[in-house]
């Protein structure tokens, strides 16, 4: 075998382009890379949002709580199943939820907000969820807290701030809250009573959240609201709801990534393979040398096609390094289930940083293999004779 010095030392002699391809491999790994976490950001974001132990109970059909609508009165109906966990923090909570349009601070763009209106145990239903600016709002007021991923980015959404629900139904913002980097971080939060009552709907909630007494409850309480032809409603698992309220938007950055990823790493490998070919011409000599002193064609192609990898495997390290730095910032973007913005983060998994580096394996070994054979077809005469 050639040994690795050889090719070391062939890297650090063509400096320059040994910076620029592995540039070109970096910055498809980083666009990769960056999709691929983006993806996992918003499907983290919404699956941290469910627990296991809670039940999310829709109107039957609806598939999302925006377009469920389900009686007020029903709800204790639901508070009379025995699947119920009782006492502090528990039970069966109703919420109404709707999407307004607000305008982005410093632009006249604008975007859609998630209002969310809960009981005066809502927060403390949801205990990840703590007060980080100002305080609670007082229950049966038009008070609100709106989550930190959101909080003065929209005109008005912001502590000290107000905002009308409807025309002439303003919301005054009185605190921030945090939810572990969940979806809630981009809402806004008020009472149930005085939001429904805005909008014209003071009967109805969107949906209801039940805490299970056990999680391997979930099938008994599905039977159990299945069977009661009076309800006429689904039961899903909080976890599950928001993991499939994820998918069309991870979807869309995952193979958006991909896709640009691909069309990167064609020009990448194409520019890896020019180069490579540059190597073999310029090294035509050496390549002679190589040859006369013993080394097979199999030894030279093995010398080439490392020395491709491993230029290609330099670049990818670089890209997934400075993608990483990619986990300190928020990415605002619209989730398509609910047409509501939400703010997310990247956020690297050792799933994407393997297939990051694997990728750029293949791309080194793909641009260089060509190359790689040429040189191994060399004639040792006719390169020392060259």
């Amino acid at each position: 075998m050639v040994p690795i010095q050889y090719n070391l030392r062939s890297l650090w002699v063509r400096k320059v382009t040994t910076i620029a391809t592995a540039f070109g491999v970096a910055l498809v790994i980083f666009v990769f890379s960056a999709g691929l976490m983006l993806s996992e950001g918003v499907r983290r974001a919404m699956a941290i949002s469910g627990r296991d132990d809670t039940a999310i109970v829709l109107r039957d059909g609806s598939g999302n709580e925006l377009s469920s609508s389900i009686p007020a009165d029903l709800l204790n109906l639901l508070r009379e199943r025995p699947e119920i966990k009782r006492g502090d923090g528990a039970g069966v909570i109703g919420e109404i939820v709707i999407v307004i349009t607000a305008e982005l601070n410093g632009s006249t763009a604008i975007s859609n907000v998630m209002v969310r209106g809960m009981p005066a145990d809502g927060i403390k239903f949801r205990s990840e969820v703590k007060i980080v600016g100002g305080r609670a709002p007082t229950p049966g007021t038009n008070e609100v807290i709106v989550g930190k991923g959101i909080s003065g980015r929209f005109k008005g959404i912001a502590p000290g701030q107000q905002f009308d629900l409807r025309r002439n139904r303003p919301l005054v913002v009185v605190g921030t809250f945090a939810a572990g980097g969940s979806s809630y971080e981009s809402e806004v939060w008020g009472d149930v009573d005085v939001i429904r009552t805005s909008l014209g709907r003071p009967a109805v909630v969107s949906s209801a959240r039940v805490r299970l007494t056990d999680p391997g409850q979930l099938a008994a309480f599905r039977t159990s609201i299945d069977a009661d032809k009076r309800l006429g409603m689904d039961v899903m698992r909080e976890s599950d709801y928001y993991e499939k309220q994820s998918q069309q938007t991870s979807s869309f950055f995952s193979w958006m990534a991909k896709i640009v990823a691909v069309l990167l790493s064609l020009a990448a490998m194409i520019f890896a393979a020019i180069t490579m070919n540059g190597a073999v011409a310029n090294r035509t000599r050496e390549i002679g040398t190589l040859r006369a002193l013993g080394f097979s064609r199999a030894a030279v192609l093995v010398s080439f096609v490392f020395e491709a990898v491993f230029l290609s495997l330099l670049g990818g390290v670089a890209g997934t390094l400075l993608t990483l730095l990619l986990g300190l910032t928020s990415f605002s973007t619209m989730n398509f289930q609910t047409f509501s913005e939400i703010v997310v983060s990247f956020h690297a998994t050792p799933e994407i940083i393997i297939w990051a580096i694997v990728f750029s394996l293949i791309m080194g070994l793909i641009g260089g293999l060509f190359p790689a054979i040429r040189a191994a077809r060399t004639s040792p005469i006719e390169a020392m004779r060259a």
